[in-house]
């Protein structure tokens, strides 16, 4: 059990049966009554967000979720093949569970399966990343590294905005979380 009063972004806790990601909080003290805190939480399986308000203090129930370390093989069908590095057995995700993490997957990226109740609830890919621009505009004479950017498709198929000095074949380093570029590789 957490007390409320721990919650914080990232935190896993368990609420009627289901498992929810603490996306946001905010402990409020009104000036009159007792103290409270808001949140906004992600539902591990469904992904839909809802927002909960506790008291102060109340203990709630701390999720369990199970992280296993495997291997990115491919895609075939909108279906993703994931191989365990200790026995070697693949298991199959539907691109659905994966949402938006799909397009920084990369052949041979080790991610995190998340399991709760024995049952796949997602993944968790690495923050940053590494990868070939494959297409983007050729830069201009007189373009410099700051003042604008250009859109560039990388190798996994995402766009993302970058420096207009980047060219085709450039690798670049970009964060998952935010699908910003960060710099050249």
């Amino acid at each position: 059990m957490i007390s409320t009063n721990d919650l914080r972004t990232g935190i896993t806790i368990e609420l009627e049966g289901d498992a929810f990601y603490v996306v946001e909080f905010q402990h409020v003290k009104p000036g009159k009554g007792a103290a409270f805190v808001r949140t906004r939480l992600k539902n591990v399986k469904t992904g839909n967000v809802v927002e909960r308000t506790f008291r102060a203090g109340e203990k709630v129930a701390r999720a369990n979720i199970e992280k296993k370390e495997m291997q990115y093989m491919y895609e075939s069908g909108g279906e993703y093949q994931f191989m365990d590095q200790e026995s070697y057995e693949t298991i199959t995700i539907g691109g659905d569970k994966l949402g938006d993490t799909t397009k920084w997957l990369k052949e041979g990226m080790k991610i995190e399966v998340q399991y709760f109740d024995g049952n796949i609830v997602g993944i968790e890919i690495p923050n940053f990343v590494e990868l070939e621009v494959t297409d983007t505009p050729p830069g201009v004479k007189g373009d410099t590294a700051s003042g604008g950017g250009k859109p560039a498709t990388l190798e996994t198929g995402a766009i993302i905005n970058v420096p207009f000095f980047v060219n085709p074949g450039d690798r670049v380093r970009v964060d998952t979380r935010t699908g910003q570029y960060l710099d050249r590789a």
